[in-house]
């Protein structure tokens, strides 16, 4: 069982008033020096978020959202504190994460 932990936010929020694109390319060259695979992933209008917790499903339909989602339960809660404004989940799956583009 895989444990996934995310941050979640409109789309225009995530992408466009903070600098999500710098944090993330930031910590892919970290992990590339430090020879670590990379467990975080950006989706866009992700589809866990009926499963993830009850009350994320009051969320509009009408918006898009965007989420980093991660196997490392640090990183999301650092995100927390970098880029204030999201809500914090997690969920779990029997097998990895492969986001659909």
């Amino acid at each position: 069982m895989y444990n996934y932990y995310f941050i979640l936010a409109s789309q225009n929020f995530l992408l466009h008033e903070e600098p999500v694109e710098e944090i993330l390319r930031e910590r892919i060259a970290y992990y590339q020096r430090v020879n670590k695979k990379i467990d975080f992933w950006l989706v866009l209008n992700p589809k866990f978020i009926d499963i993830a917790q009850p009350n994320l499903n009051k969320l509009s339909l009408k918006n898009s959202y965007a989420a980093i989602v991660s196997l490392d339960k640090s990183f999301i809660q650092w995100l927390k504190l970098r880029i204030s404004f999201v809500i914090v989940g997690k969920f779990f799956s029997e097998s990895i994460f492969l986001p659909i583009t």
